[in-house]
């Protein structure tokens, strides 16, 4: 039988008389004097305090926030300082594990929106903790996209991200993506200072990409022409396929949460969570569109051993990036021993990766032994029938479970729509309706 717990709030310190309200702070403090706690806190508090009051972020939080009589925001756990002198203090700490009032969300796995765009996050924003875009979902999906961007409406960046900010309030993050990774220091200092002074230093998250082999010398070769890159994706300088990481820990060491973008492979996590990140990513779909593709070809080749699939395998590999188009002549042998590497190290015949979460599997893992308490995983990049699902599934395995708050499943709202329904639904609500409607 499960153990009771005796339940009290903060309003029982005050009921000997024996502590007190500081006298500034009585408008704050009635906000959580009626919050559950324990009885064992009660105690504990009891043999400490003379006063009751609350920090300056407290104050700080529901300032500027905002917040209505009686209530703290959502996004934020409630905790308890002892500062001495007889001083407890209520505080407010940055959580979207946590809804209103300091009580967690439904479920430990939160969910989150790939979106710029306000009108159908508006739907949502009661669903989400977090919302993530880059350029490319800013630019190329909302501002420029007349079919979203209704009216033309919103013609800058900060246009956007402000309605954003006023869509989902207090309880979700912002994770917003730096225009140019190549840029000096001191600009992305700027942006990030003005991203903000925009959403809050309490809703924003800094998004920095992975940059491989691209430098501000050589990214023009992406921009121009066929866009392909003239070098293989492993072939870059040190400092160059370090630069999202320095990136990272400097905008880390200067206060801001980062959320460190573009992880496909496994050996990605260890090293990325190196630059002390707010957010990891596990990226979906285009790898295991990848894979698959992959191992339909060695299959194919496998049955007949016709070159020709490898050949076509060498030409996938160019188009995805796996090879510079300087391979092209690459030998067919060299050709097969890389998809055949490919095909082990992502487990693509076996339980860990024949769904294609292998790389998701392998990072909660990591992050398990991680001496990063607050970091999480953000599983993105989703399509089709069967990812959300899969990853629905992933979730309550047993051997994940401790591991449920650490995980953020995000995507467009329309693909997360697509699985809060069923044929039953319409099944069902036709029976109802007409039954209703008094039909026979």
């Amino acid at each position: 039988m499960a153990k009771s717990t005796v339940h009290s709030s903060l309003r029982a310190l005050l009921s000997g008389g024996e502590v007190s309200v500081v006298r500034q702070d009585e408008a704050y403090v009635r906000r959580v004097l009626d919050r559950d706690i324990d009885m064992d806190d009660v105690v504990q508090f009891r043999g400490v305090a003379k006063h009751l009051g609350v920090t300056a972020g407290f104050r700080d939080v529901i300032d500027y926030f905002k917040v209505p009589e009686g209530q703290t925001p959502a996004g934020f756990r409630i905790e308890y300082r002892y500062e001495g002198n007889g001083l407890l203090a209520v505080d407010l700490v940055r959580d979207i594990s946590y809804g209103a009032n300091g009580t967690l969300r439904p479920t430990n796995v939160l969910f989150s929106a790939d979106s710029a765009n306000p009108y159908e996050v508006e739907p949502v924003k009661n669903l989400i903790a977090n919302l993530t875009c880059n350029p490319g979902i800013i630019y190329d999906l909302f501002i420029n996209n007349p079919k979203a961007n209704i009216g033309n409406k919103f013609k800058t960046r900060d246009e956007v991200m402000t309605e954003i900010g006023r869509v989902l309030g207090p309880g979700a993050d912002i994770s917003v993506e730096l225009n140019d990774p190549f840029a000096d220091e001191s600009q992305i200092l700027e942006e990030a200072a003005h991203f903000r002074e925009m959403l809050s230093k309490y809703r924003v998250v800094i998004k920095v990409p992975h940059t491989g082999p691209v430098n501000r010398e050589n990214v023009g070769e992406l921009l121009r022409g066929d866009k392909k890159f003239g070098r293989r994706y492993d072939q870059g300088k040190t400092e160059d396929v370090v630069r999202g990481h320095n990136l990272a820990l400097m905008l880390h060491e200067h206060g801001y949460r980062v959320n460190f973008t573009l992880m496909f492979e496994p050996h990605q996590t260890a090293l990325a969570l190196q630059a002390k990140p707010y957010f990891i990513n596990s990226f979906i779909r285009h790898r295991l569109i990848v894979s698959q593709a992959i191992s339909e070809l060695l299959a194919k080749y496998r049955s007949d051993r016709n070159e020709a699939h490898l050949v076509k395998m060498r030409s996938l590999f160019i188009e995805k990036d796996y090879l510079a188009p300087g391979d092209a002549e690459m030998s067919v042998q060299e050709v097969l021993a890389r998809a055949e590497w490919i095909e082990e190290y992502r487990q693509l015949n076996g339980k860990e990766g024949s769904d294609g979460l292998d790389a998701m599997r392998h990072s909660l893992r990591v992050l398990r032994q991680a001496n990063l308490p607050d970091t999480r995983l953000i599983v993105c990049s989703m399509e089709g029938e069967r990812n959300f699902p899969d990853i629905d599934r992933l979730l309550v395995d047993p051997e994940f479970a401790d591991m449920a708050r650490r995980v953020v499943v995000t995507t467009e709202p329309a693909y997360l729509a697509k699985f809060m329904t069923t044929p039953q639904v319409v099944t069902y609500q036709r029976r109802f309706m007409n039954a209703a409607n008094g039909a026979k």
